[in-house]
């Protein structure tokens, strides 16, 4: 469906972060926050895989993806793990939970007048993730792209007294939403300013745990810094 964000590939690189930076460390009862969830399938995908038993609270804006969303976890009868509500964290009542995890809106644009409004990041991409960041949460999981600013979100955890904990790195080609013309137009000014970091059609999409410092045994943000900006 055209109104519901697809990238298979992506989606695989958001579940498997879940898996390896979440769900593996979380104990029975933790919860999980998760923002923009989408069809579900990256969450869905993961705790069939897992034997996490807390619960996964999503928040999705775009109706069609929280319909098809709950239908699969009616499927696998995971309503007792995962809930999704149809309306913006942003404008939620925010529960207490362990982690914040998100595959924000990161693409940048003059405005949101874009294939797919909900995918608008902000002028530099970087906006909803920044402000994610500043919830307070104590564990943030959010996919960070080398076009979309990474180096104002690795200030502004830094800022809100977080560290980078963990990250991997996905090298991607430009896709249907990051190729529309206006949008692609756009980057290539942001990539003029230093804020948007890409080489031919690829750029990078990184998973990062950022973690309250004094929490985080080893701090990685010089080391993110660096690997995002090396294209």
């Amino acid at each position: 469906m055209k109104d519901i964000f697809f990238c298979p590939e992506e989606s695989h690189f958001y579940s498997n972060c879940l898996e390896n930076f979440v769900l593996r460390d979380c104990q029975n009862l933790e919860s999980i926050v998760e923002f923009g969830s989408g069809d579900g399938s990256p969450v869905i995908h993961s705790l069939l895989r897992n034997k996490f038993e807390g619960l996964i609270q999503g928040y999705e804006l775009n109706t069609s993806a929280w319909k098809a969303a709950n239908s699969t976890i009616d499927e696998y009868h995971l309503n007792h793990k995962y809930v999704i509500h149809n309306y913006s964290l942003f404008d939620a009542d925010r529960p207490e939970a362990t982690y914040l995890v998100a595959n924000p809106p990161y693409l940048p644009a003059p405005d949101n007048d874009i294939y797919m409004p909900l995918l608008f990041g902000g002028i530099d991409g970087a906006a909803i993730t920044n402000e994610l960041l500043s919830l307070d949460y104590e564990n943030v999981l959010v996919l960070v792209s080398s076009y979309s600013n990474p180096l104002s979100t690795i200030q502004k955890a830094a800022d809100y007294g977080y560290s980078v904990n963990k990250f991997v790195v996905l090298p991607l080609q430009f896709g249907y939403y990051s190729s529309e013309p206006k949008v692609k137009k756009h980057i290539e000014e942001l990539k003029k300013q230093k804020m948007a970091f890409y080489s031919g059609d690829y750029y990078f999409l990184a998973g990062v745990l950022f973690t309250k410092s004094q929490k985080a045994a080893i701090n990685l943000s010089n080391e993110l810094a660096q690997v995002m900006t090396s294209l």
